[in-house]
Formats: C-alpha cells, sequence, structure tokens
C-alpha cells in the first residue's frame, strides 16, 4: 500500500499499535486532539509493509472477526455460537466474592481474579493489561505494560477511558521469551489474532486473552475536560479514576475521581458522572472515528469476554457485577472451579440475558452501523469493509440519531480544542450543549412516536387532572 492510501485510510484505524509492531517506520503518537495516530518517518518511504493492511482490523479486506473466531473455537468440545455474541462455552453473570477483587474493579472483578488464576496456576508469565503511566516527563497518563506479579496485576486493575496502544509491549514480548495473558477492547484482540496469524511468536508466546465489551474509544481529552468542570485546568490533572463505586447507589451511577492542582494545591474531587457534561455514552463525545465501524460488540476473538452487567437484577448493587462469555476451556475450567469453592458467585444465565445486558450498544455499534456505511458509500467515500451490508433501512428518528452522535463526536473535539486556546471552559459547555439538548430532543420526539396518538392524548389528560386535583385541593 503506498503511504499517500495509508495516510487517507488511518483515520479508520484503531491506532492499536499493531501497524507500528509489523514496520519500523511508523511511531504511534498523540495528535492534537488526544488521540494515537500513526505517523510514518523518513521523506524517501514510499510503500508501507504489506502486513500493515492485514494487522490492521478495520484496513483488513481478507477475514473477519467471524472466520478468526471459527478458527480458534469452532473445534472446542460443547461449543455454542449464536450471531449476537459469537461462540461460547458458558455464559455467567455475577462477581468474585473472594478477596477485594470487586472492590478495587470496576464492576464485578473478573478480569484481575482470572489473571490471578492463570499466574497461580503456573500458565502464565506476565499480563498485558493498562497501567498508570509513571514516567514523570510524560504527559500521557495510562499505557500498556505487562505485569509479573500478583501485586502489580492488581495495579492494572479498573477500567480506563483513555487512549493506549499496544507497539511498545508487542516489542517487549518479541524480545523477552515467556507466556502472557492480555486484555482488550473488541479491536485491539482482533489486532493481536491478526498479528498472530503472520508472527510465530506472537502466536506461542501469548497464550490467553481477556476482552472487553467497549462502547467506544476517547480521546486523552475526555479526562481533561472532566477535570476541568470541577476546577482541574488543563495540564493540571495527575490522577483519575473513572469508575468509583458509590455506596448506596446503582452500579450504573457512578462517580469519578481526580486528583489534580486547583490554585497552587493538590486536591481530590469526586463526582457523580452524571453531573458532568459528557458522560452520556450514546452522545460519544470525544468519540474515536475508528469506534464507529467495529461491528464487534462481543469481543468475539477474546478467549473470556467480559462486560458491566447492565440489567435491572444487577445494577442495584452498587458494587458491580460482570455478565461473562467463556469460550477457552482452560479458562472454563477456573470459573467453575472458582464457583464450587465459593470464590465467584456466579449465575449460570442464558444468551438472551447477555445480549439484554448490552441491547443498547449492539442496536448502535451492530445494527445501525449499516447506515454509518451507507453514508460513506453514498458520497463515495472509502470505508472499512464490515460484516454488515450499507443500507439506511432504519426508521427516520434513528437516522437523525445517528446523524447527530457523529456531529456531536466531531464538533466535540473541535469545540474543546478551541475552548483550551481562548482558556474558556464555558465555551465548550455553551456549544456542546446545544448539540446535547437536539439530542435530548430527538429521544423525547421516539417517546412520543413510541406511545402514539393515543398515548400522547392519555399522558395530556393524565396531567391536566393531575393540575385540576393540585388546584381544588387548595382551595
Amino acid at each position: 500500500m503506498k503511504v499517500e492510501e495509508f495516510s487517507s485510510k488511518k483515520i479508520y484505524s484503531e491506532a492499536s499499535g499493531s501497524c507500528a509492531a509489523v514496520d519500523g517506520n511508523i511511531n504511534m503518537e498523540l495528535n492534537e486532539y488526544g488521540m494515537y495516530e500513526e505517523i510514518i518517518n523518513g521523506h524517501k518511504y514510499h510503500e508501507v509493509d504489506k502486513l500493515v493492511e492485514y494487522v490492521s482490523p478495520n484496513l483488513n479486506s481478507e477475514t473477519d472477526e467471524a472466520e478468526i473466531a471459527k478458527k480458534l473455537y469452532d473445534q472446542v468440545y460443547d461449543i455454542k455460537y449464536d450471531e449476537r455474541i459469537g461462540y461460547f462455552k458458558s455464559l455467567y453473570a455475577g462477581h468474585v466474592s473472594e478477596g477485594d477483587y470487586r472492590e478495587n474493579a470496576s464492576s464485578g472483578g473478573m478480569g484481575t481474579w482470572i489473571f490471578k488464576e492463570l499466574f497461580e496456576k503456573n500458565l502464565i508469565d506476565g499480563v498485558i493489561h493498562v497501567k498508570e503511566n509513571l514516567d514523570p516527563s510524560s504527559a500521557i497518563m495510562f499505557k500498556y505494560d505487562i505485569s509479573k506479579s500478583i501485586d502489580e496485576i492488581k495495579v492494572g486493575a479498573k477500567t480506563k477511558y483513555y487512549p493506549v496502544e499496544l507497539s511498545q509491549v508487542i516489542e517487549i514480548v518479541k524480545e523477552v521469551p515467556g507466556r502472557y495473558a492480555i486484555i482488550g477492547i473488541p479491536s485491539f484482540i482482533m489486532a493481536i489474532r491478526l498479528l498472530a496469524e503472520k508472527d510465530d511468536i506472537i502466536k506461542n508466546r501469548i497464550k490467553y486473552t481477556v476482552g472487553l465489551i467497549c462502547g467506544h474509544q476517547k480521546s486523552s481529552k475526555f479526562a481533561e475536560a472532566l477535570a476541568w468542570q470541577v476546577g482541574i485546568k488543563p495540564g493540571d490533572l495527575k490522577y483519575i479514576n473513572f469508575r468509583k463505586k458509590l455506596l448506596n447507589r446503582p452500579a450504573s451511577n457512578y462517580g469519578i475521581e481526580m486528583i489534580g492542582t486547583i490554585d497552587g494545591k493538590d486536591m481530590t474531587i469526586v463526582k457523580p458522572s452524571d453531573e458532568l457534561l459528557g458522560q452520556d455514552w450514546g452522545q460519544g463525545y470525544f468519540k474515536t472515528m475508528a469506534s464507529d465501524y467495529t461491528d464487534d460488540v462481543m469481543n468475539e476473538t477474546a478467549d473470556i469476554t467480559l462486560g458491566d452487567a447492565w440489567l435491572p437484577e444487577y445494577t442495584k448493587d452498587s458494587k458491580g457485577n460482570n455478565v461473562v462469555v467463556v469460550r477457552n476451556p482452560v479458562i472454563d475450567d477456573l470459573i467453575q472451579e472458582g464457583i464450587k469453592s465459593g470464590r465467584l458467585k456466579l449465575d449460570i444465565v442464558d444468551k438472551d440475558t447477555i445480549f439484554r445486558s448490552q441491547a443498547a450498544h449492539y442496536r448502535h455499534t451492530h445494527d445501525e452501523l449499516a447506515y454509518r456505511l451507507y453514508k460513506k458509500d453514498k458520497i463515495n467515500q472509502w470505508r472499512p469493509k464490515k460484516r454488515i451490508d450499507a443500507s439506511k433501512n432504519i426508521p427516520l428518528l434513528r437516522r437523525k440519531i445517528q446523524d447527530l452522535r457523529e456531529e456531536i463526536s466531531i464538533q466535540s473535539h473541535i469545540i474543546y480544542k478551541k475552548a483550551v486556546e481562548i482558556d474558556d471552559l464555558n465555551y465548550f459547555i455553551k456549544e456542546m450543549g446545544k448539540l446535547s439538548n437536539k439530542y435530548k430532543l430527538l429521544y423525547k420526539l421516539m417517546a412520543l412516536q413510541k406511545k402514539g396518538l393515543l398515548g400522547v392524548m392519555k399522558s395530556v389528560n393524565i396531567k391536566i387532572s393531575t393540575v385540576i386535583k393540585k388546584m381544588a385541593n387548595s382551595l
């Protein structure tokens, strides 16, 4: 592929670092909008390595998640398949009972617990996961790193809504023999699988993959904007916990904990997420373009997939719960042993329960991707090859929501950048608030449409009756 062609397509790249891992002339750098970008070095460099296209899920037109998953899991004993969640051997919902794994996790603690079990059973030598960047000379807050003890593994607990990339740890894996487990979002796990297809060292050393269900990737400005809203100006944020559990509240109503400098003093501030602009995941503030061009909701190529149990029967527990999709028999055995010993409290659930926990995510990422593809085709713009056919065959208001989500996502990057330049947070809040209000209005229109004419009239009559009763009681 010519450099010019790659440069025009890389906006759709997941920026996982897989391209840099196979081409030494590509470096991963955060751009002015706080998103990782593949930067090509060398003025005489005319073509990228032929593997670049293959190892990037959104640039690869030769294979897809379903084909890779079939190679990995189709021969597993007693494996099942559902087109919405992929292959599965066992399905669960619940949490870790032992120790403080659940307490220190974003939800049920299953990710760290699985790594601990693999480590204790001498099945791995190290874990590749996201940890706080301790380099004081770097402005990057989080990065992929390798942990080689249980204490180190625990440090990597909790979800980070922050850009990361894999090229540096992939280099370490290739240089340092060992057995590794890795955790990542769908596109990152798929990138690892594609790298393994072409590199026996990666294939033989990365033994287990833990996949996360992920709505979309965020830029580094997401964390910065949250902190600015509580008085920590850009450049002064030192630490952020994106998922601090707030006791006696539903698990979905978590807090954001931030440490930073305000008026020369280090301050720790915890704010409920719903009190901060940009926390509505559907609106997609600071979303990367590539996030809107994946059709893999359930991390189909991962040995085990973990997500939040966004279900009424589980979210009422403020301590958090996971949904769990198991594909690898070794991990399945570890979990069953954990349940029998009482170290795990997991309910066996069916595929519909798993799907229901991510229904809204599935609608946007899978079903309505067809419309996003259609829009690109309509203007003759290149876009990734997906398992879904382009189509505008979704309801009018859903199309409007998709249009507005795209506008919100794009404008959040542009407007925030200007807000920083003019040192005016209120400019960002005001301008983005206009778009957010349009978004909320669309949802109100959908609610009215769902009720129908009779339903709307009934609601109006109920409100009028309530007002009349209040007036009568006051006389």
